[in-house]
């Protein structure tokens, strides 16, 4: 297989979106452990493949830290976040499928979109910006636009925002706020918040929810009035790309990871 052949396969693209993810969340290198952590696989094998992308050229080795991927890699990994989002869109918007679905058939047909249908997708949904779990779709020249968000959990009474982002690795956490009619858009209000831990009593439209958990820290938020800086900023950076069904928090990769 030829480089060019080797540079277009999956297994290439899931490794530099993948290592794009991690990146957004640190400015540290990208350890060999972290990568296999995401991945679902092996150090071993991890260390194999990122001997073949730093070949490439699109990962640079830091010794006993580990990688970064190189303007190539950074490139290659937003081509396929571009595909994957498109993907999404395309599946939930243009077919109707629900959006707690579109994320497992986006992980396979990434790989094989081509360019032309890729522009099809984009102006037939109008050019979005956003896929349906609010993660932000790099342009055509691919430029990611990245907004600092708050984690819901991180939120205090009073505060008031727009829910814009949340990640698809877990159907069901998507599932569940689909029953109570919250999507990314959605305007909010903290109304109550339990001490020890416990969930947020939060207004969306004219219903309460009681959002706790997991749920309150995987739902990214922007909010009108921002006080003291808090931990749970999300800084710009990426995506929440997302290479394996495994559920944590989304960062700006994942996003959200999401895992896209």
């Amino acid at each position: 297989m030829g480089a060019k052949e080797l540079l277009r396969s999956p297994a290439i693209e899931d490794y530099s979106k993948a290592i794009f993810a991690l990146e957004s969340r640190s400015d540290e290198p990208v350890s060999t452990n972290a990568l296999a952590e995401r991945l679902g696989i092996t150090p071993g094998s991890v260390s194999a493949m990122l001997k073949k992308l730093d070949e490439l050229g699109l990962t640079t080795h830091i010794p006993y830290r580990g990688v970064r991927l190189t303007a190539d890699g950074r490139r290659l990994a937003l081509e396929v976040v571009r595909h994957h989002r498109l993907i999404e869109s395309f599946l939930a918007e243009a077919l109707g499928m629900p959006w707690d679905r579109v994320h497992a058939e986006a992980e396979v047909l990434e790989h094989v979109l081509s360019e032309d249908l890729e522009e099809l997708i984009a102006a037939k949904l109008g050019h979005p910006t956003v896929d349906p779990h609010g993660d932000p779709i790099p342009s055509a020249d691919l430029q990611l636009d990245e907004r600092s968000t708050y984690s819901m959990e991180s939120l205090q009474v009073g505060e008031e925002g727009v829910f814009v982002r949340i990640s698809d690795s877990d159907p069901e956490m998507l599932r569940y706020l689909a029953g109570c009619g919250i999507s990314p858009g959605d305007r909010f209000a903290v109304r109550e918040r339990q001490p020890f831990g416990g969930p947020l009593f939060v207004i969306f439209g004219e219903r309460e929810h009681a959002i706790g958990g997991q749920l309150a820290g995987a739902m990214r938020v922007e909010v009108d009035r921002r006080g003291v800086e808090r931990p749970g900023v999300e800084r710009p950076g990426v995506d929440r790309s997302r290479s394996t069904q495994q559920h944590r928090t989304p960062t700006r990769e994942e996003p959200h990871d999401g895992r896209d």
